[in-house]
């Protein structure tokens, strides 16, 4: 889909339902939509909206819908701080907060989606994204109007129906599951905690994590670490256990009592794994991270969630290939933006070509 310089137009040729809108959303409500919605994923609660706007740069901009049947829908959605309406950039959600979107009490509908963008083209802002649910993007795609930006994303979901023994035998590739026995053969030892005491070891871990992924991209080391420390800090990953409890999960695998891998799993009606990291020399011989991810996943079908979110996969072929080797899907779906000038234009052609000045290698 391409730009549309006019993209009220656009929009509003589809009717425009008399909804009524309260923003903020009312929390009570949101709370009752995350508990009726099955696919709703904790990105998309009121808890993350506080963890990100704890960061300091955003605030709550979340939008409560009431159809005229009496369904109700929410946006959660956020607006950069400190700047006029009219010059802000809104995002459901920001870069490196995970998937936003619509959650509904009943089954999301295309007239949903018209009647929220119809909403959303009239209000101020200067750049405004909506990153949804990939488990909804059929449904998305088929109610974006033409003056939208799509741009294309493909992520990976798990589906844990039937539970972990049939996870176990009929989705986990076989030599996935060797690895998961080499693992345990090996001695790795894992423990996972929802109180925060493991974030320094997983920032720990995340900073050589840096380190091998700059070498990968042929990134300079500074400009790597500055990249990480700019999108992920120490203190996001502290404020999201902090505000989360035991809907943050840090999953810590152990090598002759060295920290050897770890991953960040939010689990509510859903789990998604949202962050990985691990010091090659321990996890690559043993295959901890494989061991981690069986037993999240395994603490996920006990609790009762449906998917497995394994996240963004990009044009990787090789974190395809992992995700797929636990019975992962892909799933292509798109992050959808309205803007008042081509500022997502100009930011990909500079991206493009600081990369291609210093020789950056897509890893």
């Amino acid at each position: 889909m391409t730009a549309n310089a006019h993209p009220t137009l656009a929009i509003n040729q589809f009717h425009a339902l008399p909804v009524q809108v309260t923003s903020p959303a009312d929390r009570s409500i949101w709370l009752e939509l995350m508990q009726a919605d099955r696919s709703s994923l904790v990105s998309q609660s009121p808890g993350w909206i506080d963890c990100i706007c704890a960061s300091g740069s955003y605030v709550d901009a979340s939008r409560q819908y009431e159809m005229p049947d009496g369904r109700r829908l929410i946006l959660p959605l956020v607006r950069l701080r400190g700047i006029p309406a009219a010059l802000s950039s809104y995002a459901s959600m920001p870069n490196s907060w995970g998937f936003g979107g619509l959650i509904a009490s009943t089954p999301l509908q295309k007239d949903d989606i018209a009647a929220v963008l119809a909403d959303l083209v009239n209000q101020p802002f200067l750049r405004l994204s909506i990153r949804p649910n990939s488990l909804y993007a059929r449904i998305w795609a088929e109610a974006c109007p033409p003056g939208l930006k799509a741009q294309p994303r493909l992520a990976h979901v798990l589906d844990l129906q039937g539970g972990f023994d049939e996870v176990w035998s009929r989705r986990f590739a076989s030599n996935t599951r060797n690895k998961i026995h080499k693992a345990e053969r090996s001695g790795v030892s894992v423990e996972y905690d929802e109180t925060g005491r493991l974030v320094p070891a997983f920032y720990e871990l995340f900073q050589r994590s840096i380190e091998r992924w700059a070498k990968q991209q042929h990134e300079p080391l500074a400009l790597a670490r500055w990249r990480a420390r700019r999108r992920d800090p120490i203190e996001k990953f502290q404020i999201i256990a902090q505000e989360l409890g035991s809907a943050c999960k840090i999953w810590m695998a152990w090598v002759d009592s060295q920290p050897a891998a770890a991953i960040l799993v939010l689990q509510d009606a859903n789990a998604h794994y949202t962050r990985g990291v691990m010091d090659i020399d321990l996890a690559g011989p043993t295959r901890a991270n494989y061991l981690l991810h069986k037993m999240a996943i395994e603490a996920a079908c006990l609790a009762g969630c449906r998917y497995y979110h394994m996240g963004e996969s990009g044009a990787s072929d090789s974190l395809a290939h992992f995700k797929e080797r636990f019975g992962a899907i892909p799933v292509l779906y798109a992050e959808y933006v309205m803007e008042r000038f081509p500022t997502t234009t100009m930011d990909v052609w500079v991206r493009r070509l600081i990369k291609r000045i210093i020789g950056f290698k897509d890893a």
